[in-house]
């Protein structure tokens, strides 16, 4: 194996380690796996604007992972439907479902050609776990335990947009970058921000955060 990948693996593992995610070789060669399809596919489809694959690394693998832990404590180990909106190359749905095999994870978006890259991704890295999905998400008709969403539009839309696919009891998870507190104070007064954690992510100077969010009672 040449240098970069062995590079590449010590720098995931590394950052996985300062997230405080564990993951097995499985695993972890999984991800690499994912980042090299990404890049492979960017070339035709335009996943990401990011072409490094060390840069690719932190903006988008660790910054996907820096949700695992969070997760972890929310699902407890327990079977969950998730579902990823706006997931564009599947970020972080397909990062989700290669950490966790007992949630089943749907990633939506309205551009075909990124659902069929999320497909085309179950398929090489065997993840029966994962499934892309062609559709506006105000068309998905399942319902689901946890909605992530990362960087995909306002609280608002995105908690509008997706409200129907919500299972009773489930919650929104909304990966952004510095607190929204403009947004949060725009959401609509059935929906409440029961806690946003801030997340530091390895290798990356930028301000993330996580927002939680459910129907008010």
């Amino acid at each position: 194996m040449s240098a970069e990948p062995e590079a590449l693996r010590a720098r995931l593992s590394e950052g996985a380690a300062a997230l405080a995610v564990t993951l097995s070789d499985e695993q972890r060669g999984q991800l690499l796996d994912y980042l090299a399809l990404l890049g492979k596919w960017n070339k035709v489809y335009n996943l990401t604007a990011v072409r490094d694959p060390a840069e690719m690394l932190t903006h988008h693998l660790l910054d996907s992972l820096s949700i695992i832990a969070p997760l972890r404590r929310h699902t407890r180990g327990q079977p969950t439907r998730l579902l990823d909106v706006g997931s564009g190359g599947g970020l972080p749905g397909v990062v989700i479902a290669i950490c966790f095999p007992e949630i089943q994870v749907s990633c939506v978006d309205a551009v075909a050609k990124k659902a069929a890259f999320v497909q085309q991704v179950a398929v090489a890295l065997r993840l029966p776990n994962l499934r892309g999905v062609h559709a506006r998400v105000e068309a998905v008709q399942d319902k689901f335990d946890v909605i992530t969403s990362r960087a995909f539009a306002s609280l608002a839309d995105f908690t509008e947009w997706s409200a129907p696919a919500l299972a009773e009891g489930a919650v929104w998870l909304a990966m952004k970058g510095k607190r929204p507190d403009d947004e949060i104070a725009a959401l609509p007064p059935g929906v409440e921000v029961f806690h946003v954690e801030q997340l530091q992510v390895p290798g990356l100077g930028a301000e993330r955060c996580l927002l939680w969010l459910r129907p008010r009672a």
